[in-house]
């Protein structure tokens, strides 16, 4: 495959006779590189190092870089408007506003607690945001929230140890999460553009990989890409739950994949150097490091764009 078509059934197959080139960028390590995320109409990738309480962006035409602090650990981010992102941040959701650096509050989770954090986040199709938060510890914990677009959030899952793999098939009526200590990713039928979520199924066991589930995608075909944080590969998984490839990367711990580039047919992976709570410290010179691969012969999708309510009062 030479074109990102998203139509050819065989693609799993020409995926592994491609030239895939993988590259890392020259932008300096993150200590805790999570969520990558492209906006198409910026041509900007914007990921986050949540250790330094940072949300990071490139533009690859130019080189240009720049970086935002957030006034705590910052787990995800996702599209809104007007050249705003929203944050997941330990107490709840905001908006970052790029141009004047001004943070905002959406929701705040009550009580506070200071066992948690927000950690994996992403838009649903519909422009809806949902985070899990997780244990500081690794105690059972965390929820995942979907934000109300009148305010509020829905808890959708709880019981939670360490949130990820979070995104959605291109239709919006599949959704996939994990707590990566079970090994598992978990697959549930979702409205769209309704309330619903249906009763979780296993999608993938990742024990025979040798790694819990850390983030994932899922590109134009319907496949998931997930990174597997403890062997340093990424797997792309059939959506009937087979692992249909795997590519060995050169950091040991890769976190989060996510498609950008004009034509969405790079993806971008970040990594790990030193997670902060000493399960995750990179043994590799390039632990930390944004990846770009190429050659991969399929495209992504385009996130959705934050629906709020209050959005409109903010603009």
């Amino acid at each position: 495959m030479t074109a990102c078509t998203g139509d050819d059934p065989s693609s799993s197959q020409n995926l592994r006779n491609t030239h895939v080139q993988i590259s890392k960028l020259d932008l300096g390590p993150s200590l805790l590189g999570e969520s990558p995320l492209w906006d198409p109409d910026a041509a900007t990738l914007f990921w986050v190092d949540t250790v330094r309480s940072m949300v990071r962006s490139y533009h690859p035409a130019s080189g240009v870089e720049h970086s935002w602090s957030t006034p705590s650990w910052v787990g995800s981010i996702g599209l809104a408007d007007k050249g705003r992102l929203i944050l997941a941040l330990r107490d709840g959701f905001h908006l970052l506003d790029l141009a004047s650096a001004e943070i905002t509050l959406l929701w705040r989770a009550e009580p506070p607690d200071a066992r948690i954090r927000f950690n994996d986040g992403k838009m649903d199709r519909s422009g809806r945001f949902l985070c899990g938060s997780m244990g500081l510890h690794a105690e059972p914990l965390g929820v995942l929230h979907r934000l109300r677009p009148e305010g509020g959030t829905d808890r959708l899952v709880e019981g939670v140890r360490i949130a990820n793999s979070l995104c959605f098939s291109p239709a919006g009526d599949v959704m996939y999460f994990a707590d990566s200590l079970s090994r598992q990713i978990l697959a549930f039928d979702y409205e769209p553009a309704g309330e619903r979520v249906g009763p979780p199924r296993v999608f993938l066991d990742t024990e025979p990989l040798g790694s819990g589930p850390d983030g994932a995608t899922v590109d134009a075909e319907g496949f998931l890409w997930v990174a597997l944080v403890q062997v340093g590969r990424l797997a792309r998984v059939s959506p009937r739950g087979t692992v249909e490839a795997l590519i060995d990367l050169p950091v040991d711990l890769p976190s989060c994949p996510a498609f950008g580039g004009g034509d969405l047919d790079v993806l971008y992976v970040t990594s790990i150097k030193d997670s902060g709570s000493g399960r995750a410290v990179s043994q590799v010179p390039d632990g930390g490091a944004l990846l770009a691969i190429e050659g991969l012969g399929v495209c992504g999708l385009p996130e959705a764009r934050l629906r709020f309510a209050s959005l409109k009062e903010s603009t």
